[in-house]
């Protein structure tokens, strides 16, 4: 039995599901992309009848919530680290904007401690941030 060869015709893959694999590729990376990882401290916000919006790229959050804990863009912190932040964005970036978010039902010598150190810093770029009353 005779077997015939073909001649000239090499090994080729097929191409056919590579637009496929790159169109899921893409998706994929976009919506990693996407993820926002933010931290967020769970509080209740005191409300307010006007708010206003700020850019938040150069943001510090300071998060007080109701027992005085203190935590500086969402990781846990205290007073004496926040003082060592507060003079290095003096220093460094001084239009940064401090956000204070605290709970509704943090007792107000809590605040006061975080506004005593941005004044002796004479930090004076602060917000306070309030869920709107509409």
């Amino acid at each position: 039995m005779k077997l015939n060869r073909r001649k000239g015709r090499g090994f080729s893959v097929s191409t056919n599901s590579l637009s496929d694999i790159a169109f899921l590729l893409l998706i994929f990376i976009m919506l990693v992309a996407l993820i926002n990882y933010r931290v967020e401290v769970k509080i209740d916000y005191p409300e307010a009848k006007t708010a206003l919006r700020t850019a938040s790229e150069k943001n510090l959050e300071v998060w007080i919530d109701r027992d005085g804990g203190v935590y500086l863009n969402g990781i846990d912190s205290n007073l004496l680290a926040f003082e060592q932040e507060i003079s290095r964005l003096y220093r460094t970036a001084p239009d940064t904007r401090v956000h204070i978010i605290a709970d509704r039902n943090t007792p107000y010598e809590k605040i006061n401690a975080a506004l005593e150190i941005m004044q002796v810093l004479q930090y004076r770029v602060v917000s306070f941030v309030v869920r709107n009353a509409e």
